[in-house]
């Protein structure tokens, strides 16, 4: 029996950062501190590191060559990063806060365990800013095991500046962060 297959298994502590690389250096700093409400924690002509809260960066652009550009071809590989918010109000207050700099979504779903916004940053890497729409990690997977789910586990578009009056009027967030098929 080898080492490997005695030890524990150690899970990490937490995701750290991403990193990008890019050719567009400026323009992506530019995107991800108006987008995420970063920093520029160091930066040169060839490397910026990003954060948005005490860690020390959360996004890495690299942009030591000019690399090859990405072309519109979907392939296997990384689909999208996501940030979270602890408010469906903070989230929406951040959609409108973009929205007002030009940066839309090009997609807003209600994933059920999420609502969550869709944007490409100005090199096309998918960002999702989300919410979660349970309390507990508990009542989340309970969720997913659920026939709606099984049913659409992607979920259902819906409008975001409806939201945002729904959510003005007193609707309670619970009831807007409610996919609209789930039961109870």
């Amino acid at each position: 029996m080898n080492a490997a297959t005695t030890l524990p298994v150690l899970a990490p502590r937490r995701l750290a950062h991403i990193a990008l690389r890019t050719n567009r250096l400026a323009d992506l700093v530019d995107w991800y501190c108006k987008v995420l409400g970063a920093h520029v924690a160091h930066a040169s002509d060839k490397v910026a590191f990003l954060t948005y809260d005490d860690e020390h960066h959360r996004i890495a652009l690299i942009g030591l060559e000019d690399y090859p550009p990405r072309d519109d071809t979907v392939r296997v590989g990384h689909y999208h990063t996501a940030f979270a918010y602890d408010s469906l109000a903070d989230l929406l207050g951040t959609y409108e806060r973009l929205l007002g700099l030009g940066i839309a979504p090009w997609r807003s779903i209600n994933h059920g365990p999420t609502v969550s916004f869709y944007y490409a940053d100005p090199e096309g890497n998918q960002i999702e800013l989300q919410v979660d729409s349970f309390a507990d990690a508990r009542a989340t997977n309970a969720w997913m095991r659920s026939e709606a789910f099984r049913r659409n586990p992607i979920g259902i578009e819906f409008d975001a500046g409806d939201m945002i009056k729904k959510l003005r009027a007193g609707v309670p967030e619970a009831e807007l962060l409610r996919r609209p098929d789930s039961l109870g």
